[in-house]
């Protein structure tokens, strides 16, 4: 017995100097933060464990394509993780100047597509996302875009900007939300989180389609249903799926032509859903009444883009989840995914565990 309290006497006046050792071996690891904008709520928790490097540029646009390039590539020789801050792809030379130590890529959005999945896959290389923080705030902007194209925002913004305003008890009437049936494609976290925020139109039914019925779907009163028939029953028609080689174009000519004359198309996952020519052509020949989307292809959309030329098309520049809060959120999960990784525990939101 005296042995054994001998022994845990030890263990425990060795555990401080082993925490001690641990922590500066953690602080030896190098972490990547890819964009010069990275919240500090998530700086704040890499740099309490590890020894932080971060781009002196922007990695979206142009500067992100251009500048930050090299510097990303000058910088990551010998980091463990890469925390992702972009939209911009993952290339298979910016893994290779890694080296074999990279062991996570941590990126902030719910989305992956841009992850080059297959060949992290292939370099053993662990991938986390951040899903679940942004659902509520992209929840509001679909609900926006609902009701900007349903009210015709376009049209009526520019009346205001142009003082010639179409004043009538019968000008520039919108669609209801009120009595109408709402199609939500992937009823995921956002899809759930939209039909939570648009209990309160009195929306007359809520149908939902994927892979598989979801639990959650029954307490939200959301029924399931095929692809086609949500598109032939739907008046407005919401795209929350990930891109995939599934879903790429999953709106096309063929499956406008199956949509109501009247309905609307939102689109709050990714520009490549659809296939945008088809829905200028949609639109433009009133095929459907209108879309909203906050994705487009590419992004920024260019200022002469066709599309841009639509009156039955209401445009936001990928503010999903541009809150202070959720992006916050996003970047302390990123970080937290990290840490996990590198300290030898289970990712929190794993895509490659």
């Amino acid at each position: 017995m005296l042995y054994l309290v001998s022994l845990a006497l030890f263990a425990s006046a060795l555990s401080p100097a082993s925490d001690a050792l641990s922590t500066k071996m953690a602080k030896n690891l190098k972490v990547l933060v890819s964009s010069n904008d990275f919240p500090e709520s998530g700086l704040d928790v890499l740099r309490e464990h590890f020894t932080v490097l971060q781009s002196r540029f922007l990695h979206f646009g142009d500067e992100g394509i251009n500048e930050n390039k090299e510097e990303l590539l000058n910088l990551i020789p010998g980091c463990s993780a890469l925390v992702w801050s972009s939209h911009h792809p993952i290339t298979k030379e910016l893994l290779d100047k890694a080296g074999p130590q990279l062991k996570i890529v941590s990126t902030a959005s719910a989305g992956y597509n841009h992850a080059n999945v297959p060949e992290l896959k292939a370099r053993g290389i662990k991938l986390a996302n951040t899903p679940g923080v942004l659902s509520s705030a992209v929840a509001e902007i679909a609900v926006a875009l609902m009701l900007g194209a349903a009210r015709r925002f376009t049209e009526n913004l520019e009346q205001v900007r142009s003082g010639q305003w179409e004043i009538g008890f019968t000008k520039v009437l919108g669609q209801d939300i009120r009595g109408s049936t709402v199609g939500i494609v992937g009823l995921g976290g956002i899809g759930q989180a939209t039909v939570k925020r648009l209990s309160g139109f009195e929306v007359g039914k809520f149908l939902y389609t994927g892979h598989r019925e979801k639990p959650e779907a029954k307490a939200l009163n959301a029924e399931f249903t095929t692809l086609d028939n949500l598109l032939n029953q739907s008046d407005f028609i919401l795209l929350a799926v990930p891109l995939t080689d599934e879903t790429l174009h999953m709106i096309n000519s063929t499956t406008l032509g199956k949509m109501k004359k009247n309905a609307i198309l939102i689109n709050v996952g990714r520009g490549d859903l659809i296939d945008q020519d088809a829905l200028y052509d949609a639109l433009k020949n009133k095929q459907i009444y209108a879309a909203g989307l906050d994705v487009t292809t590419p992004e920024p959309l260019p200022k002469d883009h066709k599309l841009l030329t639509l009156p039955n098309l209401f445009v936001l520049p990928h503010i999903g989840s541009a809150t202070v809060r959720t992006r916050s959120d996003m970047a302390v999960l990123a970080a937290e995914n990290v840490v996990n990784a590198l300290t030898g525990k289970p990712l929190i939101t794993p895509v490659l565990p």
